[in-house]
């Protein structure tokens, strides 16, 4: 599966923000999805994933409450739904996915089979 991300660009603390992620292929409903983030100077961080049915979510101690992922599988899409940003929040985004449907996967970047090429989200104070 060929992955692409877009919907980044620059907004002030507080703001939101929209991420989508588009799939190739026929069989996007069959894997779990998850967006990961890389500041510069860090380490690719955990920020959300749900499984392939979409039943359960999994999100990142840092973004939990503010960042809502979801997916629409007839569009082959899933989408990072940012809001409250904080400056601390600007990276590069990037979305995965894998073929496991299993929960204690989601937050690990080695389970990803497949990766995006990433998007720039910036936020200003």
């Amino acid at each position: 599966v060929q992955l692409q991300a877009f919907g980044g660009g620059l907004v002030q603390a507080g703001g939101s923000l929209r991420l989508s992620c588009a799939a190739s292929g026929r069989t996007f409903s069959s894997y779990s999805m998850g967006w990961f983030r890389q500041a510069p100077g860090k380490e690719r961080e955990f920020v959300a994933a749900l499984t392939w049915s979409g039943g359960r979510t999994y999100a990142g101690d840092s973004v939990k409450g503010r960042f809502t992922i979801s997916r629409d599988n007839p569009k082959n899409t899933v989408y990072l739904q940012m809001n409250s940003l904080k400056p601390e929040d600007t990276a590069v985004y990037y979305c995965a996915a894998q073929t496991s449907n299993r929960y204690d996967y989601l937050n690990r970047r080695d389970k990803y089979d497949y990766w995006g090429q990433g998007t720039l989200v910036t936020v200003s104070s």
